[in-house]
């Protein structure tokens, strides 16, 4: 019943804790809609946000460590008889929590750096543009690579494995298990973005919120 309680009230905690502060995020940081603006406007937003705004980042990449102990102890529910797939997807599930925080990190550690030179003003054009540079590369790496095209893809498998899982025992409803196979699915669309399918991005925010609000009734029937 202990590790019922803990990994239900982890499940209802994390989601609820990634929504407030990507709301807040929003707010402070027009986030996601500026990763598509130009880098001159985003390191001095950047700038202008000062610490209240890097300890929001810090704040959200600190809820991706927070997930990774979710698959492990997702999948102690289903002990003794937990299925071999499911063993895989809590390996996923753990990397989907940790390349996002490796996605996410570089905001309140890289991203105050580069905005000080870039805005400083004794910075020369041709340091700005090589800030300007490095900015862009860690953005496409580890940012759109890592960070989300990873993460989209370890998320929605891990997800997908544990439905199956759910629909295959009868620890709890199939329903559920069905029901948390449409967002999964939502999630995956993500990594078709870079391909130039334009609603991706847009299925892919809609399905994250989907997602977050499964696994709060996820947490909320295993406490019942």
């Amino acid at each position: 019943m202990e590790l019922t309680t803990l990994t239900g009230l982890l499940l209802i905690i994390v989601p609820i804790a990634f929504n407030v502060t990507f709301f807040l995020l929003q707010r402070a940081f027009e986030y996601p809609d500026i990763l598509r603006k130009p880098t001159d406007y985003v390191l001095r937003r950047f700038k202008e946000g000062g610490a209240p705004l890097r300890r929001l980042w810090y704040a959200f990449a600190f809820l991706a460590v927070l997930f990774t102990p979710v698959p492990v102890l997702v999948q102690q529910i289903f002990q003794p008889d937990v299925p071999w797939f499911l063993v895989v997807g809590t390996t996923i599930g753990v990397l989907a929590g940790a390349v996002q925080f490796l996605g996410l990190i570089r905001w309140p550690f890289l991203v105050p750096s580069l905005a000080n030179i870039y805005t400083d003003p004794e910075s020369s054009q041709a340091t700005r543009d090589s800030v300007a540079v490095v900015f862009q590369a860690f953005h496409r790496y580890a940012g759109v690579a890592i960070g989300e095209h990873l993460g989209y893809i370890f998320t929605s498998t891990w997800t997908i494995l544990l439905c199956i899982t759910i629909i295959a025992t009868d620890l709890l409803n199939p329903w559920v298990g069905w029901l948390g196979m449409i967002p999964a699915i939502g999630v995956l669309t993500g990594v078709f973005e870079e391909t130039g399918f334009r609603a991706a991005g847009m299925i892919n925010a809609i399905s994250y919120i989907l997602w977050s609000v499964w696994l709060i009734a996820l947490g909320i029937v295993l406490l019942l």
